[in-house]
């Protein structure tokens, strides 16, 4: 189980996981979609690399000091801009070091537009973030969509830079970008782990405690982040619980400290212990288990509890993207049906929901 979207059915099953929350404004019927039905938008992490070859040259003296600005296109023209390269001083065919980060959502069309500046001497020293634009050398730029980068089998996508008007400035050649796409590691790697755990305490009167295996991650401030919460299973004292899939992402690494709270299905503390998932590991590897504790002000005198927590089994593993698909050459078909009911009227009239206006106005089902 593990990677699940929400808690649904009041905490009988597995959240978190190898889910993740995203904000999308770009097509509000896909998130009105994805929410209303308790999903969250399918997305994963990439980072793009950037390259340039046979760049125009702009200085005299010299050669272009060239740096590349990143920006995302909103459905309302405007630019928003993702990021910025360093500067490559006196080259021509740059590989810049500087990579940007980005959302790729699968179901929604994400245009880029690439600007290359020559950057004058002078600006050297400031930082690139801070530099004003306006007072730069525009070589060219260059669009797709992201998209058009994933879905290549290399994830590389080569174009030809333009000038602003959209022309390849006459017979002058402004040189070509190449952008690469890779998938965030971290967001890739994935381990699953089956828990149980043996003699718990008992919190009802009339039957058996209800245990839910709730893990948090700790945190530099000293408080706990929730990353994932088991499913319930009712009057259980030695409760086994269906796997969980957790990405690095979530806990930082093997050395980080978690917490484990066992809690009752109304979300009553049974017992709770601290481990690292290399912890855990070692749990598995030796077949042993760790037992609950009650923490005391003075250390060295917790009082160790009968209960304990197994790791049945730990297995480390690459979990394959919606871009693996699609790049191995994965097709999605889309289909749509619309009903034509009496109630709509005539589709031949233009009082009909269904009429086609032959000026080219859209019904209400074509909007």
């Amino acid at each position: 189980m593990g990677g699940c979207f929400s808690d649904m059915k009041g905490a009988k099953e597995a959240v978190g996981g190898v889910n993740q929350k995203a904000t999308n404004n770009n097509n509000d019927a896909v998130d009105f979609f994805y929410t209303s039905q308790g999903f969250q938008p399918l997305f994963t992490q990439v980072e793009l690399s950037f390259s340039a070859y046979d760049l125009l040259d702009m200085d005299i003296t010299s050669k272009s000091d060239p740096m590349l600005v990143v920006y995302a296109k909103k459905e309302d023209g405007k630019f928003e801009e993702l990021g910025r390269t360093e500067v490559i001083t006196n080259c021509l065919n740059p590989e810049w070091i500087e990579k940007i980060n980005i959302a790729f959502h699968f179901e929604i069309v994400q245009p880029l537009v690439f600007h290359v500046y020559d950057i004058d001497t002078t600006y050297h020293s400031v930082s690139t973030k801070t530099l004003k634009l306006k007072d730069q050398d525009f070589i060219g730029e260059a669009t797709c969509n992201l998209s058009e980068i994933v879905t290549k089998q290399n994830k590389s996508l080569t174009l030809k830079l333009q000038s602003k008007n959209g022309n390849i400035n006459g017979k002058k050649n402004l040189g070509t970008v190449t952008i690469r796409a890779e998938e965030t590691v971290s967001s890739r790697s994935v381990v699953e782990i089956i828990f149980r755990c043996s003699h718990l305490d008992n919190k009802d009167i009339f039957s058996k405690s209800d245990p839910f295996l709730r893990i948090s991650r700790m945190v530099e401030s000293g408080g706990t982040i929730p990353i994932c919460k088991t499913e319930v299973i009712d009057n259980n004292l030695n409760p086994k619980w269906k796997p969980v899939c957790l990405n690095f992402q979530q806990f930082g690494s093997k050395l980080t400290l978690d917490r484990f709270r066992i809690l009752t299905s109304k979300f009553v503390a049974i017992r709770k212990m601290q481990k690292s998932i290399a912890d855990l590991e070692k749990l598995c590897h030796e077949r042993k288990g760790a037992n609950f504790v009650v923490p005391s002000k003075r250390k060295g005198q917790e009082k160790v509890l009968k209960g304990q927590l197994f790791v049945d089994q730990y297995n480390e593993k690459e979990q394959f993207s919606f871009i693996d698909y699609i790049s191995s050459g994965f097709e999605l078909n889309f289909m749509v049906a619309i009903d034509f009911t009496a109630s709509n009227g005539d589709p031949q009239k233009s009082d009909s929901l269904h009429y086609i206006d032959v000026s080219g106005r859209l019904n209400s089902y074509q909007k």
